[in-house]
């Protein structure tokens, strides 16, 4: 479980252990350290971190022999224990270029998270409860919505948050649910690879301050917002986005009164409470799990809708999109809409997932009709085809006709730096 206190060390201990991992010679174990505990179990003090920090030259050829510190000795230590495959690529393995000779990011760029492999635990056996049923969630609080085969389920943010990936089958499809609280994304994927279906768990590491899943069956690395094996046995394997909307629970819960709710699954676990209080109001990334450039043509931390369409990337701001209302997208001769709505409250602002400011919900969808906003009814917003009279939900789903839902396009609601770091080439509409 991710602790407030943990965080705010992390603040200080990933930057020492992010350089330290710049070492070119490093074999075997997982990340570990970045919490500052050492073999005896205690915390190294910051001062040693600052100083390691101020003792690394990246361009100088080191190892993590080097570095005598507890989150050194800490690696160390992981580092020599077994996995249950052999060519596991789980940090600091991933840094063998002996055993893995070919990466599809920089691999000095894949740094501690500051915990062990499943210390965030995804949910392997996820059970959940009707909307009926269900009293523990605010009208306004986000969860993430998926609909496959007529069933809909609800993945609320404030069980995400500690878990960031669940394993599950939906309509008979296999998928992995993941959320990354550092970049605000829930990012939905198909989990079968050549015929077999992956588990997947959080490997303990970042990528520009984004989760890094790795697979059960060979421990290859996977980066979140695109699917993408980027090192170990699957590289190079990339799998499909299953289209997937952040909305308000009462949302959901009008469109699909038969739908379905993923259960609290830990009753240890502070359900509601938000590890990352006042994230939202940072500068941009975290010191230490962020290198390099972000792309200045919006602030860092902006909030954006990424979309993908026909193999170009367009990110609209949520400030256009919520002062528009219906952003239509014209690439390569197809046409979506971007659609902001109020009523959504960011999971990150306050101590609790419930409580952050309104930054409204989108939903992408691919459709040639002249739809706009009417928020003049009594159960709130709903998209109006005003030619023919025909209305359907923020989430596309027709009210009073037969005429088919609205087809959702796979996006991304998610902070500038992390969109524009992923697709370098991204279009800025608006």
């Amino acid at each position: 479980m991710v602790t407030v206190a943990q965080h705010a060390r992390w603040r200080v201990g990933a930057i020492a252990l992010g350089l330290v991992l710049l070492a070119t010679a490093c074999a075997g174990g997982s990340v570990d350290g970045a919490t500052g505990e050492g073999d005896d179990g205690g915390t190294a003090p910051a001062g040693e971190a600052v100083e390691a920090v101020e003792a690394v030259d990246a361009t100088t050829d080191t190892t993590i022999e080097d570095y005598p510190d507890a989150q050194t000795r800490a690696l160390q230590r992981l580092a020599a224990q077994p996995r249950p495959v052999p060519r596991s690529a789980l940090p600091p393995r991933h840094l063998d270029a002996e055993q893995f000779p070919e990466t599809l990011v920089e691999r000095t760029l894949i740094v501690s998270g500051g915990v062990d492999p499943d210390a965030i635990a995804p949910i392997d056996e996820p059970w959940f409860e009707p909307v009926t049923d269900v009293d523990w969630l605010t009208d306004d609080e986000a969860v993430l919505v998926i609909e496959l085969d007529d069933v809909a389920r609800a993945y609320p943010i404030r069980v995400m948050i500690l878990h960031e990936i669940v394993n599950d089958t939906v309509g008979g499809l296999p998928v992995a649910v993941t959320y990354c609280p550092l970049c605000n994304s829930g990012v939905a994927v198909e989990r079968t690879v050549g015929g077999e279906v992956l588990d997947f768990g959080t490997s303990g590491a970042l990528y520009q301050s984004a989760l890094v899943m790795y697979d059960r069956q060979t421990e290859s690395l996977w980066t979140h917002f695109d699917g993408r094996a980027v090192v170990g046995d699957y590289l190079g394997e990339q799998l499909a986005l299953v289209p997937m909307a952040t909305v308000a629970w009462d949302d959901f819960r009008r469109d699909h009164p038969d739908g379905e709710v993923l259960g609290r699954i830990d009753p240890n676990q502070p359900y509601g409470r938000n590890p990352y209080g006042a994230y939202d109001s940072g500068d941009g990334p975290l010191a230490g799990f962020f290198r390099g450039e972000i792309d200045d043509r919006l602030a860092a931390m902006e909030r954006v809708t990424g979309v993908q369409v026909a193999g170009h990337e367009t990110a609209v701001p949520l400030a256009t999109a919520s002062a528009e209302g219906v952003v239509p997208l014209d690439v390569d001769g197809e046409r979506v809409l971007v659609v902001w709505t109020p009523g959504l409250r960011s999971a990150l602002d306050g101590d609790q997932v419930s409580d952050g400011a309104d930054i409204g919900a989108t939903a992408v969808f691919r459709t040639e009709l002249p739809l706009t906003i009417d928020d003049t009814g009594a159960d709130g917003p709903v998209l109006l085809d005003a030619d023919a009279g025909r209305r359907w939900s923020t989430l596309g789903t027709p009210i009073g006709h037969e005429g088919p839902a609205l087809e959702p396009v796979p996006h991304v609601d998610t902070f500038w730096f992390a969109w524009s770091t992923y697709h370098p080439q991204t279009a800025l509409a608006g």
